[in-house]
């Protein structure tokens, strides 16, 4: 007979342990799919976080007061000055056109939309879901503002805070914000960004110009852009703007041979005073789009 103390133990249940527990430094952003960023501006040297997740599983950021529909800005000066202004419903709109001759026949419209293939429906929904498992960037940000630290204590002290931000919405937040120590904020070198060097080489002329710099500053500004929603800086660096032939010529010229070649070339058609301002203003909304903290 097998005494009570020669029969195995039954074995303790084991929790189950988070992918990142135990990680820490570059193991742990890893496995958060988040990473710290050094961004300096002309207002000083900040550090944030910043991660890249599908459109479709996050939400953008909040503007703190969106942009007043330019007739409802019309009409309240109209009111301002004292003048009545009076509304239109929109049959009577639609009845003026008519008189205009400013409306197509109703027949030709909805003949024109019979026509319309099966292929040429399916294209809105096509698009949204390309949309949707596009990347977007997103920073460690509140209502279009950058949230930005002077210190990785501060930072990691505002990290365990439970304060509203938009990286919270992340379902790799609760990791991070539990193990992340001061010691682990250690941006890497392509994560740091010197913004506010960009105005003064681009004045420096061709010659002078820093590629990798630039390239940097255009990758920072991109994502800042969109994550924080700032139009003007959308705008400015879009495809087939200066600002963006700018880019595209650094970018030929920085990887050498014959597509260097032409880059360089391209360059020096590139005026450096339309560049510094065009850069400068870019700088200067995303500087007022930072809330800094100590």
């Amino acid at each position: 007979m097998t005494s009570q103390s020669d029969e195995p133990e039954a074995s303790a249940p084991v929790a189950e342990k988070s992918s990142s527990e135990g990680l820490t430094g570059r193991e742990l952003w890893d496995s958060v799919r988040i990473e710290p960023v050094e961004i300096a501006l002309p207002g000083g040297v900040g550090l944030t976080l910043r991660a890249y997740r599908k459109a479709g599983e996050v939400t953008p950021t909040e503007l703190a007061a969106e942009e007043e529909d330019i007739f409802d800005a019309h009409k309240r000066v109209r009111e301002d000055d004292g003048e009545e202004f009076v509304e239109v419903s929109d049959e009577e709109l639609e009845r003026q056109a008519l008189d205009a001759g400013g409306v197509a026949d109703e027949s030709a419209s909805s003949s024109a939309e019979d026509e319309e293939t099966d292929e040429d429906k399916s294209e809105p929904e096509e698009t949204s879901s390309q949309a949707d498992d596009e990347e977007v960037p997103l920073f460690l940000s509140h209502k279009g503002r950058l949230l930005a630290f002077k210190s990785s204590e501060s930072l990691v002290s505002f990290l365990r805070s439970g304060a509203p931000h938009d990286l919270a919405q992340l379902d790799t937040w609760a990791d991070l914000a539990e193990r992340v120590q001061s010691s682990d904020i250690d941006p890497q070198p392509e994560d740091r960004y010197e913004l506010d060097l960009v105005v003064e080489n681009l004045r420096g002329g061709h010659d002078s110009w820093d590629l990798p710099l630039l390239i940097a500053a255009g990758e920072i500004a991109r994502d800042l852009g969109h994550a924080l929603r700032i139009k003007p800086v959308i705008l400015a660096l879009s495809p087939g703007s200066p600002l963006d032939d700018l880019d595209e010529s650094l970018r030929s010229a920085e990887n050498g041979g014959v597509g260097g070649f032409f880059g360089r070339r391209r360059l020096k058609k590139i005026g450096a005073q339309q560049a510094s301002l065009g850069w400068r203003s870019v700088i200067g909304k995303i500087s007022a789009a930072v809330d800094w903290r100590d």
